[in-house]
């Protein structure tokens, strides 16, 4: 195959081009009824921007609430993207005056979507810039701007097993209050067992929500596990500690294979991981929903040491080239935000490969949790710059934001 390429004379392509270009100039400015069917379809489902407003917000206790959105027809959207339980949007905001993207999980269901309407539940997050900005800012008939729903966290019948055992810690119930309900309503099809921690019984996102969908259907079993000691008799349906393989092996079937689901905080997954370990499941039944924005490289125990405080980073985009100095302790999507580059970004997990970009020199630390480039970006020094960390001076090229 190389050696046919080689004998290729790409002068006799270079020749056909005038003669294409004088068929595109005499073709028809308007394409015939139906033939643009695809690209109508592939708009309406994977838009660049939707263009949203706040329709209604609920508190669900002290700093955290949900947000309904609906189309902003005056700005351009008219009906929402359709989505698969598990998908999440990047919102878009400019806040003191830095493009500022993050990734939420959508806690309504597919068929709401339908009906015109997403829920987003946001919850603050400790030092976190995007979550207390919309806490603080986030009110009925807010203008918002969102991607379309993004990601890879959602049932796969090819891949996944029939029953699923899903691990849930505090907000990270989201994606899961999502697909419950899409079992209800007969959207998806497979058995969901729902071990979620809390520290109390009353600090349970959605607890009633969720007792409304078993109600409605037996494919669906919820058990809560609470952390904090509660004095007087457990609560039918809930266990204490924390989620454990023998907690999961409790709830899990014997006689089948099953999936294991698990979206949460971050100490969560470090804790839950080792524990499924202990359980020698196929690779393929464990998924993991995106990690969220990392922090703190340094406590890392394979984080190098001897690293400089500050580094400087040269970033060309398009034909444009900034030198800039940021903290080590921040991605480089962050120094570079920090500094007023717009940097293209949807998960900030290092999953989506938005920011996929081109490292020319110096090295970075990327946690291995986040670790999802191929083989190849390794070979030609690509990196994913929401979660890496320099170590060094850097030289990369990045693509437009769009």
């Amino acid at each position: 195959m190389a050696s046919s390429i080689k004998s290729l004379d790409f002068k006799k392509f270079l020749s056909m081009l005038p003669d294409r270009q004088e068929r595109f100039e005499a073709a028809p400015a308007t394409l015939p009824p139906g033939s643009d069917q695809a690209r109508v379809i592939a708009r309406a489902l994977h838009p660049v921007r939707q263009y949203l407003r706040v329709a209604a917000v609920t508190e669900r206790g002290a700093d955290c609430k949900s947000f309904d959105l609906v189309p902003d027809p005056e700005r351009g959207t008219t009906a929402l993207a359709w989505f698969g339980a598990g998908k999440y949007l990047t919102v878009f905001e400019t806040i003191e005056g830095m493009r500022v993207t993050r990734a939420y999980s959508i806690s309504s269901s597919p068929k709401q979507a339908l009906e015109g309407k997403y829920t987003l539940t946001i919850k603050l997050v400790e030092g976190g810039l995007m979550s207390r900005y919309i806490l603080d800012n986030w009110t009925v008939g807010t203008p918002v701007e969102v991607s379309a729903p993004s990601g890879s966290f959602e049932y796969q019948p090819l891949r996944d097993a029939k029953k699923v055992i899903c691990l849930a810690g505090g907000s990270g119930i989201t994606p899961f209050l999502s697909m419950a309900a899409a079992i209800a309503d007969g959207d998806e099809d497979f058995e969901m067992t729902l071990l979620y921690g809390s520290r109390t019984w009353d600090a349970i996102l959605f607890r009633d929500e969720l007792a409304e969908i078993e109600k409605k259907t037996d494919k669906v079993k919820v058990i809560h596990v609470l952390s904090e000691k509660t004095s007087g008799r457990m609560r039918k349906g809930t266990e204490k500690g924390f989620i454990t393989a023998e907690l999961i092996q409790k709830y899990a079937p014997t006689d089948e294979p099953y999936s294991v689901f698990l979206c949460g905080p971050q100490q969560m997954y470090a804790f839950v991981d080792k524990e499924l370990e202990k359980l020698n499941l196929e690779r393929k039944y464990i998924r993991h929903e995106m990690f969220g924005e990392f922090h703190d490289p340094a406590s890392q125990p394979d984080y190098p040491s001897d690293v400089p405080e500050t580094v400087q980073i040269t970033v060309t985009i398009q034909d444009e080239t900034k030198t800039v100095t940021g903290s080590t302790g921040d991605s480089v999507m962050q120094i570079l935000e920090k500094n007023g580059i717009a940097v293209p970004a949807r998960c900030r997990s290092g999953e989506c490969g938005f920011c996929h970009s081109h490292l020319l020199a110096g090295k970075v630390y990327v946690p291995k949790n986040m670790e999802y480039r191929r083989m190849a970006d390794h070979k030609f020094d690509c990196i994913h710059p929401c979660c890496s960390f320099p170590l060094t001076n850097l030289v990369l090229n990045v693509p437009a934001a769009r």
